[in-house]
C-alpha cells in the first residue's frame, strides 16, 4: 500500500518537471537518440558498402576474361624453382578471390623428384600438384597457387587446397628425410600464414584423407606429429621476426 502512495506522489513531481521546462530536456534526449541512431545508420551503411565493394572485387575475378596479374616464371614461395606443369593438369583460376584456400594436401610421389616433374609436364597425365619437394629439401613449383591443380581426386578439395608432393615411396621410411620435412614445413607454414588458416590436422591433411580418393599417401611412415611441430615452430619464428626485437627501457 505504501508503494502505491509513493508512485502517486512521484507522478506529481513529474508534472512539475514538465511545467518547468523538463519537456525541453526530454526533447534533447530524443534529439540525441535520433543522432545516435542516425550515426549508427551511417556506420552500418559504410560497413555494407565496404562488404559490397569486397564482394564486387571477388566477383570481378570470376568474370570471363579477367585474370589477376601474373608474371612468367613467378613463384609464390621464395626459394622454389619454377618448372611449369602442363596446362592440361590444372585449371586457371583467381584464388582466393573465386575459391577460398583453407587446406594443404600432403602427397608422396611413389617415385623420384624428376619423375614427378616429368609426369606433371605430360598433358595425358591429367594430374599435378602445386609443389614438389626433393629429399634434400629442394623445392619446385609447377602451378601457381592462384590456379586449381588436379591433385586430390576431389573437385571441392582441389578448389580449396594447395597440393605438395614429396619424393619417395609410402612403404620406405627412409624416403622422409630431415631436410625434406624441414623444407616442406616452411612451405606449409607460409601457406597457412598467407591464407589465414591454422596448422592443424583439419587443415593439413594427407591425400588418403581426401573424400573419395583411392590413394594411400603419405602412408604410415609419414611422421605427422613431428611435421606439425615443425610447421608451428616456423609460424612462431616468423611471427617473432615480424614483431621485431622487444623495446629496451631507456
Amino acid at each position: 500500500m505504501g508503494k502505491s502512495g509513493g508512485e502517486q506522489g512521484d507522478g506529481e513531481h513529474t508534472d512539475r518537471a514538465h511545467a518547468d521546462g523538463g519537456g525541453e530536456a526530454a526533447a534533447g534526449v530524443t534529439r540525441r537518440r535520433a543522432l545516435w541512431i542516425g550515426g549508427g545508420s551511417v556506420v552500418a551503411a559504410g560497413a555494407a558498402a565496404f562488404a559490397a565493394r569486397d564482394e564486387l572485387a571477388r566477383w570481378w575475378w570470376r568474370l570471363p576474361g579477367n585474370d589477376k596479374p601474373r608474371a612468367a616464371g613467378e613463384v609464390d614461395f621464395r626459394g622454389a624453382r619454377w618448372v611449369a606443369a602442363s596446362p592440361a593438369n590444372y585449371r586457371r583460376a583467381d584464388r582466393p578471390a573465386d575459391y577460398p584456400i583453407d587446406r594443404v594436401v600432403i602427397h608422396v610421389v611413389q617415385g623420384s623428384f624428376a619423375t614427378a616433374l616429368r609426369v606433371f609436364q605430360d598433358p595425358d597425365h591429367e594430374a599435378a600438384a602445386h609443389y614438389v619437394v626433393r629429399k634434400d629439401g629442394y623445392l619446385a613449383q609447377t602451378i601457381r597457387e592462384l590456379d586449381v591443380a588436379f591433385h586430390s581426386g576431389n573437385r571441392g578439395y582441389n578448389e580449396r587446397s594447395i597440393g605438395i608432393e614429396h619424393e619417395g615411396f609410402v612403404d620406405r621410411p627412409e624416403s622422409f628425410t630431415t631436410a625434406m620435412y624441414a623444407s616442406s614445413a616452411r612451405l606449409t607454414a607460409a601457406i597457412c600464414r598467407r591464407y589465414g588458416f591454422p596448422a592443424d590436422r583439419e587443415h593439413i591433411v594427407g591425400h588418403v584423407e581426401v573424400p573419395g580418393t583411392d590413394h594411400t599417401d603419405p602412408g604410415p611412415h609419414w611422421d605427422w606429429d613431428s611435421y606439425l611441430r615443425l610447421v608451428r615452430a616456423e609460424l612462431r619464428r616468423t611471427a617473432r621476426a615480424t614483431e621485431g626485437p622487444p623495446e629496451r627501457n631507456a
